[in-house]
């Protein structure tokens, strides 16, 4: 699957753990740049150090659960 910028994906690490990144687009060098929703942290594709796959464009960009609403 291709990510297109401006777009969340559904991610699962290599510990099986699933995330939620927002593709951020592709810098000069063509390196991907995402943002994790939960932390708000943004990096690019060269800095990870495990393996991961997107899932699918499934995710949403909402607060994780326990944030106290609802």
């Amino acid at each position: 699957m291709q990510a297109r910028a401006g777009h969340s994906y559904t991610i699962r690490l290599c510990s099986g753990e699933l995330r939620c990144w927002r593709f951020e687009g592709a810098d000069a060098r063509g390196m991907g740049w995402w943002r994790d929703a939960e932390t708000g942290l943004s990096f690019s594709e060269a800095s990870l150090m495990y393996a991961w796959q997107i899932e699918g464009e499934a995710c949403t960009d909402a607060p994780p659960a326990g944030d106290g609403s609802g």
